[in-house]
């Protein structure tokens, strides 16, 4: 009799570590996954701010700014202004004005457990209005017997204005916690602009610079945001 007693507490014992087990087990899986944030991601380029403090020709400011409104789409833009003097063999000339870039962006990265990174492709509508200035220009003449002629009047030309389209791909990483480190390259195509009387525009604000033989360009920026958390959804 005394043995069954022994057998019989040692029996309890064992049940009640398996039931102890059984309820850990159990509260482990109805642990539930983070919910993925979905809300307003600002911040700036920081390329343009260096560029401005070691190009002495350069100036320019931008912010950049998406808000999700899909599982993978985000509503995706920036505004800013920058101006440029190009100091060509035979012109001088200085562009200047402000800009804005609308459109869409598509994360193609399947993230993992509890992270929010991207690796994006989007679409832009562009629009500039900005001022050129002539600074001094050579007047071409095909013979040598007369000397090149050097004009440095300046002239301004206001109201200007162009607009083009764009494909991105860029990426953005989560350094801490709703701080965002991005890079993105584009490529540009001018739809239409408004030029001066007597000169090509040789630098858009938004677009960059501009040649004779394309309506190509191609852009670049290195950004830092935040990210302001409206609300989370489950995964």
């Amino acid at each position: 009799m005394k043995q069954l007693h022994i057998y019989l507490f040692f029996i309890n014992i064992f049940l009640s570590i398996g039931g102890i087990s059984q309820e850990t087990k159990v509260s482990a899986r109805d642990t539930l996954p983070p919910g993925e944030k979905y809300g307003l991601r600002v911040g700036i380029d920081i390329s343009r701010l260096v560029r401005t403090a070691v190009n002495d020709d350069y100036s320019g400011f931008e912010i950049v700014g998406d808000y999700r409104i899909y599982k993978d789409f985000y509503i995706a833009g920036e505004i800013g202004n920058e101006s440029l003097t190009r100091d060509e063999e035979n012109i001088n000339a200085e562009g200047a004005g402000n800009y804005a870039r609308l459109g869409i962006d598509y994360n193609s990265y399947n993230n993992w457990y509890g992270m929010q990174n991207s690796i994006f492709v989007g679409m832009r509508y562009s629009f500039s209005t900005f001022d050129q200035t002539l600074n001094r220009y050579r007047i071409f003449t095909s013979s040598d017997f007369f000397p090149t002629q050097e004009i440095t009047e300046q002239q301004e030309f206001n109201g200007l204005t162009a607009s083009w389209i764009e494909l991105t791909l860029g990426l953005k990483v989560e350094l801490i916690k709703n701080i965002y480190l991005g890079a993105s390259v584009s490529l540009r195509r001018i739809i239409n602009e408004k030029q001066p009387d007597i000169f090509d525009n040789l630098f858009i604000p938004g677009f960059g610079r501009t040649n004779d033989f394309s309506q190509f360009g191609v852009g670049y920026n290195y950004t830092v945001s935040y990210l302001i958390p409206f609300r989370k959804k489950k995964r």
